[in-house]
């Protein structure tokens, strides 16, 4: 009997591959709580220094983007003027990615469709039948990767009931009228298709890939592009951190 009793216990000491399972996952899912933390703790940041911004554009105007500037070499133009707080990749609503990112100008109704759009490369325009506040540009050539086709997403330009700020050049049905980087576009706005929940005011503004000659559906992130290096700053959430996304002229 005794010898058998050692012999349970000496088996029963030793972790089962149960316990070693189990040991990993909790390792796997306290990681992928810290990162999800660290994620919102610097989404959260951004969202603090845009209200700083707002209280005072002026007096932080070297925190902001401009519309039109270059940014060292970088082949797209700003597409518009403010601050970026939510960036490309960050936690979005159900827990999906942020599929662009969102520029934000002035703030309050003083500012409203008073901030300008402009495209960020010459493109095609289309501006389809049903979009009160988004146009977009296709690009036959993605300047950083030759021979692929591209489009860039602007939307939010209208207020929170839907009358347009883009300009009457592109009217609804636009299809296909090509537009040089720089053009006026249209201006930033608040529309969200809910009246009683308007956005802050801001341009939202995406690279989506191409499908068979049109665009695809750029609410899903895998079917958007990082923004970065069109634009030449960081512009990814995953890597900024809590840094104000800033332009350097310097070639």
């Amino acid at each position: 009997m005794n010898t058998h009793y050692g012999q349970f216990l000496r088996r029963n000491k030793r972790p089962s591959i149960y316990f070693w399972i189990g040991l990993v996952l909790l390792g796997v899912l306290a990681a992928v709580g810290y990162w999800v933390y660290h994620q919102l703790d610097t989404t959260a940041w951004h969202f603090r220094q845009l209200r700083t911004y707002w209280q005072d554009p002026e007096l932080h105007s070297d925190w902001a983007l401009h519309a039109g500037e270059q940014c060292g070499d970088a082949p797209f133009i700003m597409p518009t003027s403010g601050f970026v707080a939510f960036f490309y990749a960050d936690f979005y609503q159900n827990g999906r990615h942020h599929q662009g990112v969102d520029i934000f100008g002035a703030s309050g109704p003083d500012h409203l469709g008073e901030t300008p759009v402009v495209a960020a490369y010459d493109g095609y325009l289309t501006r389809l039948p049903d979009w009160r506040s988004s146009v977009i540009i296709r690009i036959p050539s993605d300047p950083l990767q030759p021979g692929r086709q591209i489009w860039t997403y602007y939307t939010h330009m209208a207020d929170q009931d839907g009358n347009s700020f883009i300009d009457p050049a592109f009217p609804q049905g636009t299809h296909e009228l090509f537009v040089p980087a720089g053009t006026l576009l249209g201006y930033q706005g608040n529309y969200s298709a809910d009246p009683q929940n308007p956005t802050g005011m801001h341009l939202h503004f995406s690279i989506v890939l191409d499908e068979n000659g049109t665009f695809r559906n750029e609410l899903a992130f895998q079917n958007t592009l990082d923004p970065s290096e069109y634009l030449g700053v960081e512009l990814n959430g995953t890597r900024i951190g809590k840094q104000i996304a800033v332009c350097s002229t310097d070639s």
